[in-house]
């Protein structure tokens, strides 16, 4: 049977669908664990960041653009949830950016401890870009609402060492499914070897 029949373009065009079926499944999953404060998911007060798990784990399966416009559309879904400033979109956007480069040098083995590692530090970065935002945001506005610059930077420290150490942690619990779909995926739908047997 040839990629060309009609059977395999049926194949693949289903494994297609399931794959925009779990794809849209795990980020609305995502989206609904954000504001969620369930047993054991809670450290002072802050939750693990799921959607730049989610993140994390496309980029290391997708090229710059993919990666990119994951970040972008994540960023935007997260700040509809919760604020448009600070936005969450330059952190997810850099956090693709930087783990798409990082598995094209191979700098890193597609393990449960090299993730927990990737996210710790995606975590500190997609938060510092926060941080960043909302000083420049009373640099700039003296009448701004948000603390003294001291205090941000203090609630900063409190605020990313507890997500990253929370987020790296639960990690695996998204990335081990959905990185063993995409693997299943990526083998139904690569093209066939054409071997010919010689008579």
């Amino acid at each position: 049977m040839t990629l060309s029949s009609p059977k395999s373009r049926f194949g693949m065009a289903r494994y297609r669908w399931l794959n925009t079926v779990v794809i849209l499944g795990s980020v609305l999953h995502c989206l609904l664990l954000l504001p969620a404060r369930l047993p054991g998911m809670e450290l002072l007060g802050v939750t693990p960041n799921w959607l730049l798990v989610w993140v994390v784990a496309w980029s290391l399966k997708r090229n710059q653009w993919e990666s990119a416009i994951a970040g972008l559309t994540l960023g935007l879904l997260q700040d509809a949830m919760t604020s448009p400033y600070p936005t969450h979109t330059i952190g997810l956007v850099l956090v693709a950016l930087l783990t798409n480069r990082i598995q094209k040098q191979r700098f890193i083995q597609e393990d449960f401890i090299s993730v927990a590692i990737i996210v710790f530090g995606m975590v500190v970065l997609a938060q510092t870009t926060i941080a960043f935002q909302v000083t420049l945001h009373k640099l700039l506005q003296p009448q701004s609402l948000y603390p003294a610059f001291t205090a941000i930077w203090q609630q900063h420290q409190r605020i990313v060492l507890s997500s990253a150490i929370l987020t790296s942690l639960w990690a695996p619990v998204l990335y081990y499914p959905l990185n063993q779909w995409w693997r299943y995926f990526a083998q139904r739908t690569a093209p066939p070897v054409n071997s010919q047997n010689p008579l």
